[in-house]
């Protein structure tokens, strides 16, 4: 990761002529762009983003349990923009803290599930497997294993980790390997150690 402390982010207002295209937003040619995306994305309208992201997104999808109001949901929300998810599912309760997000929760799609049982049944329908992130007895080392194209990653709360029912109904369950002191790591590292792992296995790099 790339700081410049001293530099204002983004660019100013556009110089004339404008570019043509229905992907500009006027306001942003005009008062210049703060945000924090790529340079090809530069003045282009929040929705023309999402069409374009939607157009490479990966056939995975990360998913973590609500149940304690996690405070690492936004840094998961966060890689998942990064590694390019289809979608994030929170299951259990739908608040949850934005700030970690880095309003990148703005070009993702987000799906709330309020039990873990209407979540998984929606999962099925779409083909996806279930694949538990946990350092359990008996999970694979996920460094080892080969993850389904077509997956869901779940994630669990800080703390308790994955819920046990969550645990039975996963169709794989795969632990981090970890060499020092500490049982586990927190959702937000897990998550992106996660999809880097299918970003290894199955992106087009």
């Amino acid at each position: 990761m790339t700081e410049y402390p001293n530099e204002e982010v983004g660019v100013g207002p556009h110089s004339r002529p404008w570019p043509q295209g229905s992907q500009y937003d006027p306001d942003l040619l005009r008062d210049g762009d703060r945000r924090n995306v790529l340079d090809q994305y530069r003045y282009w309208r929040r929705e023309a983003i999402v069409d374009d992201l939607d157009l490479r997104r990966h056939p995975f999808h990360v998913a973590i349990e609500n149940w304690q109001h996690d405070l690492n949901i936004g840094t998961v929300v966060r890689n998942a923009n990064a590694f390019l998810a289809s979608a994030v599912h929170i299951v259990g309760d739908r608040k949850w803290n934005r700030r970690g997000a880095m309003v990148t929760d703005r070009y993702q799609h987000l799906h709330h599930h309020p039990t873990v049982e209407e979540f998984v049944a929606t999962m099925v329908q779409q083909d996806l497997t279930v694949v538990g992130i946990d350092n359990l007895p008996g999970a694979q080392p996920i460094e080892t294993t080969t993850l389904p194209e077509k997956c869901v990653l779940v994630f669990g709360q800080e703390g308790p980790g994955l819920s046990p029912l969550v645990r039975d109904m996963a169709e794989l369950v795969l632990s981090i390997t970890q060499f020092g002191s500490t049982r586990s790591i927190n959702a937000g590292v897990a998550s992106g150690i996660a999809m880097h792992a299918w970003i290894r296995q199955h992106a087009v790099l």
